[in-house]
């Protein structure tokens, strides 16, 4: 193929045909897509074996790559999920009769053609068809090499539900997995209203330097979890163990711990049994270093700079004692995405001030910083966490795929 215009095009010209579609026949394109993926469970993990076999072991990225019955049905569930939410569109946002007598509505209505690159996450395949189609859009997906064999199939069973009801298979296009053609999707205006990347900040960076088409980021998580002097050390432990090694290859997951001095040498070899377990390498300033060697801890190393503000996406996390609240409060600012950031601490007022000053998407008081999903804030999917301000940010989900419209109604007026 020289060219995916083609492709685009095609996909331009089915949003017409998704944004006829009633809330009701959206809603049951979703259950039959969910009936769908699980009488075809075997032929999906067939595929998607495929896909895993190809990979290293040691890879972290594997982790996001597998399909296997329980996240096949938990994908089924989303597909469910979103097909019972409110139809964002058609809402009117506003309405009133200007001195002109003319009346005026502003209506929420579909983005149009919404294009998604992503990275070895098949399940994205899926969640972003159906918050796309629920929500009146067609889309253009872009998927990983990695995800090939997954995303093929997956792909054919929405296009199967889509000619059921007589939608253009196209609403729903899997664009070649080549690299070459990732230049010609992001400069594309003609055909694409908005570009969501969704992986690493590689490759976020990349579509923000040269897309033509409006971004929004998603993806990039560098995650901090701080342990303030007056916290539970007990609970602060089993939070900070969650969020490293619940499922470290997601965006959510924590990526560096502060402590306070005042509790470092209590609250650190806390974590060592757990930590030992799921072999998470710890990267650790002077001081946390001085108290993990205290301990013994086995898969210890010396923090350089660069090991503060990295996803690590694997058992990794660096480790820096602070002294007090303002120094977590400057190196987190220092260093955060801005995607989910913690505190653990009773101190109402050091509570209150973090919240209030964290600049993130999501900002947690004695919780894990892995609730930060879609599904998980009762938004029933996602295509990924905005890390930036405008138009959406945090999960980004079916209520966000809308953008406005003024519809004005007259009676021959005119104005000079």
């Amino acid at each position: 193929m020289d060219s995916i215009l083609p492709l685009l095009k095609a996909t331009q010209d089915a949003s017409v045909a998704v944004r006829k579609l009633s809330d009701k026949d959206r809603a049951d394109l979703l259950l039959s897509l969910a009936n769908k993926v699980i009488a075809n469970e075997e032929q999906i993990v067939e595929e998607n074996k495929k896909d895993l076999d190809a990979m290293d072991d040691t890879d972290p990225k594997k982790d996001r790559l597998l399909l296997n019955k329980k996240r096949i049905e938990a994908l089924a569930q989303s597909l469910r999920d979103v097909a019972a939410l409110a139809d964002p569109t058609g809402k009117v946002l506003l309405e009133r009769t200007i001195e002109q007598g003319l009346s005026l509505q502003k209506l929420a209505v579909p983005l149009g053609v919404v294009g998604v690159i992503y990275e070895s996450r098949p399940n994205v395949t899926l969640d972003v068809a159906a918050l796309c189609l629920r929500s009146g859009n067609a889309c253009v997906l872009k998927g990983g090499k990695e995800a090939h064999y997954s995303n093929t199939y997956l792909v054919s069973l929405i296009h199967e539900s889509l000619e059921e009801i007589g939608v253009p298979a196209a609403a729903v296009n899997l664009l070649p997995t080549g690299r070459e053609f990732v230049m010609e999707l992001l400069t594309a205006t003609k055909y694409v209203d908005i570009i969501i990347p969704r992986g690493s900040e590689g490759l976020i960076k990349f579509v923000r330097q040269n897309s033509l088409v409006p971004t929004i980021e998603t993806g990039a998580g560098v995650c901090h979890t701080y342990v303030e002097k007056t916290g539970d050390l007990d609970k602060a432990a089993s939070i900070v163990v969650n969020a490293k090694v619940s499922r470290p290859s997601v965006c959510n997951s924590l990526d560096t711990i502060l402590v306070d001095k005042e509790v470092a040498a209590d609250f650190l070899p806390k974590l060592k049994e757990e930590f030992v377990k799921w072999n998470v390498e710890v990267f650790a300033d002077k001081t946390a270093y001085g108290i993990f060697e205290g301990v013994q801890y086995p898969f210890l190393q010396r923090a350089e700079p660069e090991d503060f503000g990295r996803e690590f996406l694997d058992y990794k996390c660096s480790v820096k004692v602070v002294d007090g609240l303002d120094e977590a409060l400057g190196h987190i600012r220092e260093h955060s995405s801005r995607h989910s950031e913690a505190i653990i601490s009773k101190d109402s007022d050091a509570i209150d001030n973090f919240l209030k000053e964290v600049d993130a998407a999501a900002v947690y008081a004695n919780a894990s910083t892995r609730f930060t999903d879609g599904g998980v804030f009762a938004l029933g999917a996602e295509i990924g966490i905005s890390t930036q301000k405008l138009h959406a940010r945090g999960p980004f989900a079916l209520e966000k795929l809308v953008t406005e419209k003024w519809v004005v109604r007259g009676d021959g007026q005119v104005r000079w």
